[in-house]
């Protein structure tokens, strides 16, 4: 069965085509581009291959067509797309194929490109994270004033105002956007190392083609990091951390909308086939099990850290498998925070 993200119907609820767009297949493909077109430039302007000759290699590069069936069979019989792609952009760029990937692995391609995606998906989850924020502080301003029944441990505890609760969800997101800036100079590194992390088949100028090929790509030029995935871990970390905050509103609301008398009315859907009367609360269901979803695949990333030597396969590609998903479910919940907001009637008691 296909993921819930991409399901043909499950996808209604749980897909987000805007987040998932960044982590195509072709976009990942484009990163690679992109770094092995800037690559080829920084062997030239460096003084490892001719600088006309590069510049060539580039072009062909950056207008290649790419045999995707081709790379899918490269990455059965290895392990792993570039091989297959670097032997087309070699056969691309014809004479100047001397000025491809030389010195460059794999690891360093993919690496890259997943740099450049969580920086892109930073900048969108910032973008919704504000936008729930500015949402949340209408509620508050509307409903602020009004009594709500303040629980503990689900039990009828002491009055409280509705802006009490709303602060509850809301002023965790601060602190997940100080952690995205604290944590994003931490992934969004170049990664250069060569086949063993020493860049030693650079001829010495390995951080000369560092700091260029990090300029071309707009990332940080950083040590290698093949065995070091600390940052990595910590993205997702924050990625489990919104989601959760995000999750505990959902619950808090799912509460809400079952008491007698109700303390939420949601316009929209949540039908039931077989009762018509039921409006169930469907947004703020979906937060707690996005919540849960990404807090039980955290512990996969964790396991990811445990790298072999200087490069593992098998922990990197346990992270191909986990962070995307953690990614398009934070990306989903936030989504379906702003629209739980947005569909918010009536909160607390009126009189």
């Amino acid at each position: 069965m296909i993921s819930v993200f991409e399901h043909p119907w499950l996808s209604g609820l749980f897909g987000d085509a805007e987040l998932a767009a960044l982590w195509s297949a072709e976009a990942q493909l484009g990163h690679m581009i992109r770094f092995e077109a800037g690559y080829s430039r920084a062997l030239g302007a460096c003084g490892l291959a001719d600088p006309a000759l590069a510049e060539r290699a580039a072009r062909a590069i950056e207008v290649a067509r790419i045999d995707i069936e081709d790379l899918a069979r490269g990455t059965a019989r290895d392990g792993l797309p570039v091989p297959a792609l670097v032997a087309q952009l070699k056969r691309a760029a014809g004479e100047a194929e001397g000025a491809v990937h030389r010195g460059a692995t794999s690891q360093d391609v993919i690496d890259s490109a997943l740099a450049c995606t969580l920086r892109e998906t930073a900048a969108l989850l910032r973008g919704r994270i504000e936008t729930l924020q500015d949402r949340l502080a209408g509620l508050r301003e509307r409903f602020g004033a009004r009594p709500l029944m303040g629980r503990t441990r689900m039990q009828a505890a002491l009055p409280i105002a509705a802006a009490d609760r709303i602060d509850g969800w809301a002023l965790p997101l601060a602190d997940h956007l100080d952690r995205l800036d604290r944590m994003l100079p931490q992934v969004t590194r170049l990664q250069l190392g060569g086949p063993v992390g020493t860049r030693h088949d650079l001829d010495g100028q390995g951080e000369a083609v560092t700091r260029h090929l990090a300029q071309a790509l707009g990332l940080d030029p950083a040590p290698q990091w093949h065995a070091r995935r600390d940052g990595v871990v910590e993205f997702a970390g924050l990625l489990s951390l919104v989601s959760g905050s995000l999750g505990k509103m959902g619950q808090d609301v799912c509460l809400m909308a079952q008491q007698d008398p109700r303390e939420i009315s949601i316009s929209g859907g949540g039908g039931s086939s077989a009762m018509a009367h039921k409006q169930n609360p469907v947004m703020a269901e979906l937060l707690v099990t996005l919540a849960r979803f990404n807090g039980t695949q955290l512990s996969a990333m964790h396991q990811a850290l445990v790298h072999e030597q200087e490069r593992s396969g098998a922990a990197w590609q346990l992270e191909w498998m986990v962070l995307p998903q953690m990614a398009l479910a934070t990306g989903r919940a936030l989504c379906a925070a702003i629209a739980l907001c947005e569909a918010v009637e009536e909160i607390g008691a009126t009189g």
